[in-house]
């Protein structure tokens, strides 16, 4: 019988157009050699790159994730670009330990148009560490369905994640040991454990659209005369709803730690008024 086949991972490179794009293309250049299923994608800065974009990188199959951009205090888009990718990378890494994945599996580097030496050896190295580690799942001990699943439930709080971390996502400081420092496993666990979700009681909506027109991300299915409700695949969680809804309703309610009662049916939403004309 044959010798198994190697393991030949799929891995994603997004980098700045600047300076690790220009490194990369020197690479090429220069004949250095680097893995062919490293597949590259060019963005503006590196600090356009998004929670999200790594996260459905992994859902869809990449076992490995590389983040390029100019070095710190030499940003070439936007001065701050850099910090910005700085702080999402040390949060996205304790997103990824917090549900399994090892975090090894994303990396951030500084390239500067000149070091094409440089992006080759990283691209050797963190291919090397990546054909150690195996396909994603396989060394965390998570099947395909589990992996997805968890990876689910994290994109639907990137949302609430921005809201609630909003100072120190921007936070812009030229201490890059302080980034590392920004984020621990308990707060992260923590801030996963107290996620609230919004709920409209049927019986004290009173269909007065106040909270469907404030909603920043019309999350709220709103019609005359019929009871709203929440959209919870769209909702953000920012809590607007809540401080919406007229007080001498009171109808939305802020959950944590349950489950979400399910929306009524359509015919139940019918809200019936009481005539007060009097005769």
């Amino acid at each position: 019988m044959g010798s198994e086949a190697k393991f030949k991972p799929k891995m994603l490179g997004i980098i700045c157009n600047w300076c690790c794009y220009g490194g990369a293309d020197l690479c090429g250049v220069s004949r250095f050699q680097y893995p062919t299923y490293i597949r590259l994608i060019r963005v503006m800065c590196s600090g356009r790159v998004d929670i999200k974009h790594i996260l459905f990188a992994f859902l869809n199959g990449a076992d490995g994730i590389f983040v390029g951009g100019c070095h710190i205090n030499d940003c070439h888009y936007n001065p701050e670009g850099n910090y910005d990718a700085l702080s999402m990378y040390n949060f996205c890494r304790k997103l990824l330990e917090h549900i399994g994945i090892n975090p090894m599996r994303l990396r951030l580097e500084w390239v500067s148009a000149g070091e094409g030496i440089r992006f080759a050896n990283i691209m050797n190295e963190f291919s090397r560490e990546i054909e150690e580690l195996g396909p994603l799942g396989k060394s965390e001990g998570l099947d395909d369905a589990e992996l997805s699943s968890r990876i689910k439930k994290i994109i639907k709080l990137v949302p609430y994640f921005k809201l609630t971390k909003m100072k120190e996502l921007a936070l812009h400081t030229h201490d890059e040991d302080l980034y590392t420092k920004l984020y621990t496993s308990e707060e992260i666990d923590r801030l996963i454990k107290e996620a609230p979700s919004y709920y409209i009681d049927p019986k004290k909506c009173q269909a007065c659209m106040t909270c469907a027109k404030r909603c920043p991300v019309s999350a709220i299915k709103s019609e005359k005369n019929k009871v709203h409700i929440i959209d919870q695949e769209k909702c953000i969680r920012c809590g607007t709803c809540l401080d919406a809804c007229p007080p001498r309703f009171g109808a939305v309610t802020k959950i944590i730690g349950e489950s979400v009662p399910p929306p009524i049916s359509e015919h139940e939403r019918t809200i019936i008024r009481k005539n007060t004309t009097t005769v």
